[in-house]
């Protein structure tokens, strides 16, 4: 089907949502859905639409290098619109296959032309028509053998690829890059609030393309199931009746380290949006009590919504400063889960990776330091705290427990390491730290501390 002007309408809304993006600071996850509606996309058509958009919109620094190599001048010299239209149709072209390669070149030069940017589209039919003849040299030529080199082929800021390429190391950052470049896994928990974990885990595991997890514990939870390809209509039906909840197996193993028992009394820290909190109320059951603090009315609000849907009917929502409200003592359990730079999250958000910058990360890590100690506080003798965030940063992971433990005498620190050695954190192995590239999940850290006993 194409649309007026002979643009797909797929393409046409793919087209949008990177103008939205880059010209109008659009989110992308917000823009998709709206530019889908308007354009009335059926299911297969906003899919290919998405993939565009959001691969277009990754591939960003690769395919502006191209373009300036290609065009032989700076991408500050073209109008937008030729922008947009030459990084959504080099992307097709390089990365995505399934269409004729004159289609593409066709479809991006009418894109340019919709946008009103007739004096371009010369320069687009001539850039396109060349990548075709270049395209082998061009692909050979994204070599990654420095961190400058390896920003440009995978497509990140330089300075976030300088900062795994130093913690990390050249292979294991490069292999991290290219794996946040591939869609994210899609992983569920059974709501055993609302569903039997064990019934409702063997009728969907029976359908095509849904399968339990299948990682070593904490990422295999009992509650997991994970789904490739396109959601089958029973999992938008359980989905629908809240027994499953969209949750990433590494978010998912960050309950199971916390290990809420039934009965007792849970302060969970940042806690909106509350896919956490109604998983630590399921664990509780109703004789317990959950906390969730959360500073944004909004997120407060729709974590309320959640667990109402999801029957968590245990928890308690409270809109402050998880750093400086008074939530009271003796919890159980604490979880602070802080704002972090998401780094660990970058496949699941296209457009993430290009709001970032290096100065948040100092200034996230001293806010972590304060929430985690407030959580501290709140903890009674005894009791247990996970401390955890989506990122892959020394500074906001390993170095605030370090100083967490170096200011805070009355906590210790478990060995998870030694219980989970393959996801261990190469900076300090008794915390964990779960990888895209490696794990098939986000990139979480996560680090239990005790509440030293009187006299210990």
């Amino acid at each position: 089907m194409t649309a007026r002007g002979g643009v797909t309408p797929e393409r046409r809304v793919a087209f949008d949502v990177v103008r939205r993006t880059f010209e109008g600071g659009a989110f992308a996850d917000r823009a998709l859905p709206a530019a889908a509606a308007r354009a009335r996309l059926g299911r297969r058509e906003r899919g290919r639409a998405q993939r565009l958009a959001y691969g277009t919109i990754q591939r960003r620094a690769t395919l502006d290098a191209v373009i300036e190599r290609l065009a032989s001048r700076p991408l500050a010299d073209l109008d937008p619109g030729v922008t947009a239209a030459l990084r959504l149709g080099l992307y097709e072209l390089l990365f995505a296959a399934g269409t004729a390669d004159h289609a593409v070149v066709d479809q991006a030069v009418e894109l340019s032309r919709r946008a009103g940017a007739h004096s371009g589209t010369g320069l687009v039919n001539a850039v396109m028509r060349r990548a075709v003849r270049e395209r082998p040299a061009l692909v050979a030529g994204l070599e990654d053998s420095t961190s400058k080199a390896a920003a440009t082929a995978h497509s990140y800021p330089r300075w976030m690829a300088e900062l795994w390429w130093s913690e990390l190391g050249a292979e294991a950052a490069r292999s991290l890059m290219r794996a946040m470049n591939e869609p994210s896994e899609t992983a569920f928990r059974i709501n055993s609030l609302r569903a039997d974990p064990r019934a409702l885990k063997a009728k969907l595991t029976a359908v095509a393309g849904v399968r339990a997890a299948q990682a070593s514990p904490p990422l295999a939870a009992a509650e997991a199931i994970v789904v490739e390809g396109p959601l089958p209509t029973e999992i938008l039906a359980a989905l629908e009746r809240g027994d499953l909840v969209a949750q990433s197996r590494a978010s998912q193993a960050v309950v199971e380290v916390l290990d809420p028992r039934p009965g007792e009394r849970v302060l969970d820290l940042c806690a909106g949006p509350g896919i956490k909190a109604s998983a630590i109320a399921a664990h509780v059951r109703g004789d317990g009590e959950v906390v969730g603090v959360e500073i944004d009315p909004g997120r407060a609000s729709q974590m309320r919504e959640l667990c109402e849907r999801l029957g968590a009917e245990n928890v308690t929502v409270v809109v402050g400063d998880a750093a400086g409200t008074d939530i009271g003592s003796g919890y159980d359990r604490v979880l602070v889960d802080p704002p972090c730079s998401d780094l660990g999250t970058l496949a699941a958000r296209p457009d993430a990776r290009w709001r970032k910058d290096p100065e948040a990360i100092a200034r996230l890590a001293a806010l972590q330091q304060r929430i985690l100690a407030a959580g501290g506080h709140a903890l009674r003798r005894g009791g247990t705290l996970v401390y955890s965030t989506c990122t892959i940063s020394r500074r906001e992971n390993e170095r605030v427990v370090a100083a967490a433990l170096g200011g805070e005498p009355a906590l210790a620190v478990d060995d998870l390491g030694a219980a989970y050695p393959a996801l261990a954190s190469p900076v300090d192995r008794r915390c964990l730290q779960t990888r895209p590239d490696r794990d098939r999940t986000a990139g979480f850290f996560i680090a239990r501390l005790r509440g030293r006993e009187r006299g210990a």
